[in-house]
């Protein structure tokens, strides 16, 4: 992709609303032409100058800071400009208006980071973690995103594809050349290297696992009969009053989200109505919203009173395949270390009045999604998370394949699908179909 096969674009790179600066980006052949038009002389490239901003017509529509980075040392690989100017809404949208007047069209969603993965500058990998950065919602998220960004992950990737195509090239010149009779598998170094593969991809999946967490968090329905405690549960682990809390049942109708982070988690909270045959048509309502939400959550939270728990044991069950885990709560009423709702179940005895037995919930939480904070982690997203279980799938089938006695040609097909999986995830293998949905989620002026 050179800078003549493609267009100008122009967007704002600043979040909308007011503010100190703003800051419009310029990315392409023509960029050196608009700061020359609006700049009112040549920008010296990766030197900052003090500019008037004009339009077509000579007016003056700000002032500010431009800075000009020539192809290829710039984010996008082609010639960048930034116009820093004042953060009034009107005023920035008045400079976008000119670099659109002298040559220039409005950015789609992500395109700055599609152009500068088309032109080398960053992997696949290391471009959606740049929306992942943007939209880090802990510190854990945050340096997570900063090491996809910065490459570790995307190694981690190309290493195993580097294995992987070492050990493809030896199949396929087993087939290839059939007459140095090469024993494929008969000594077993093969199988020997394809399990080290898979063991090293299943490492790789459980931190992606993580990362995809860290990045995209869970949603958390919290359930029960009322007067349980949902509300008061929802206050205390979001650490404010977000609920209404009485004695009167049915006090909650509707919904309540609350978005927050347990211990490096990212967790999206809904507080849900009590479950329990009603005439009222409003808190029927709210009764089957309640069933919906926990129909469509990562983790139901079934919330019970630790005096009577045989509540809990029916919505455990209505949960069905979802993860579930039972609170039995209101703990400082009585002396209670652990409830059981039948012999495969403990409760996680709670007291939302007082806050115990919260720290352990929270660890039952992470420990029931998978999830671990480590130090060198890395945020992922779940098409990674797939693309690792398609190239370990992939090499399952072909250790089968090398046990019974298979043409090598299965063998090698197997073991092409798993590096072409393993492609996707950088976007040495990809389509024009998966760049156009994962840019689509970006920014606009990212």
């Amino acid at each position: 992709m050179s800078g003549l096969d493609v267009d100008t674009i122009a967007a704002v790179a600043t979040p909308p609303g007011m503010g100190g600066v703003s800051i419009v980006r310029i990315s392409g052949p023509a960029a050196a032409g608009i700061g020359r038009l609006l700049c009112g002389a040549p920008l010296k490239p990766r030197l900052a100058a003090y500019r008037s901003f004009r339009d077509g017509g000579g007016d003056v529509l700000d002032e500010g800071v431009a800075l000009f980075f020539r192809a290829p040392r710039s984010f996008t690989g082609e010639d960048v400009l930034e116009l820093q100017g004042h953060g009034g809404p009107v005023v920035v949208q008045r400079v976008l208006e000119a670099c659109l007047d002298a040559g220039a069209r409005m950015a789609r969603p992500g395109e700055f980071s599609e152009r500068a993965f088309l032109n080398g500058k960053l992997d696949l990998a290391q471009a959606e973690a740049v929306a992942d950065l943007i939209g880090a919602a802990s510190v854990s998220a945050t340096r997570a995103a900063l090491r996809s960004l910065t490459g570790s992950f995307s190694r981690r990737v190309d290493d195993l594809a580097g294995d992987m195509l070492g050990l493809r090239v030896f199949v396929e010149a087993v087939i290839d050349f059939p007459e140095e009779e090469l024993d494929l598998l008969g000594d077993g170094k093969v199988k020997e290297r394809i399990r080290q593969l898979h063991a090293e991809l299943a490492t790789l999946l459980a931190q992606c696992r993580d990362g995809a967490l860290l990045n995209q968090g869970i949603r958390v329905a919290i359930t029960g009969a009322p007067n349980v405690g949902k509300s008061s549960l929802l206050n205390v682990l979001s650490g404010q009053d977000a609920a209404i809390v009485t004695d009167v049942p049915g006090t909650t109708r509707d919904l309540l989200k609350v978005d927050l982070v347990l211990e490096g988690l990212p967790v999206t909270l809904v507080d849900t109505a009590g479950l329990r045959d009603t005439e009222d048509p409003v808190e029927g309502e709210g009764v089957r919203r309640a069933r919906a939400e926990a129909g469509r959550a990562d983790l139901v939270l079934v919330v019970c009173d630790v005096r009577n728990m045989r509540h809990a044991s029916f919505e455990t069950e209505a949960a069905g395949q979802i993860p579930t885990i039972v609170v039995a709560n209101k703990a400082d009423l009585g002396d209670f270390e652990t409830g059981r709702i039948h012999e495969s179940e403990t409760a996680v005895c709670v007291s939302a009045k007082t806050g115990a037995g919260i720290g352990a919930l929270i660890e039952r939480v992470k420990a029931v999604v998978g999830f671990h904070d480590q130090e060198e982690g890395f945020t992922a997203r779940t098409r990674h998370v797939q693309a690792l279980r398609e190239a370990l799938s992939a090499l399952d089938h072909a250790l089968v394949l090398g046990s019974d006695g298979s043409p090598s040609e299965l063998i090698a097909e197997e073991l092409r699908v798993a590096h072409d999986a393993l492609g996707s995830i950088t976007g040495t293998v990809t389509t024009d179909d998966l760049l156009g949905e994962i840019f689509s989620t970006f920014c606009v002026g990212k």
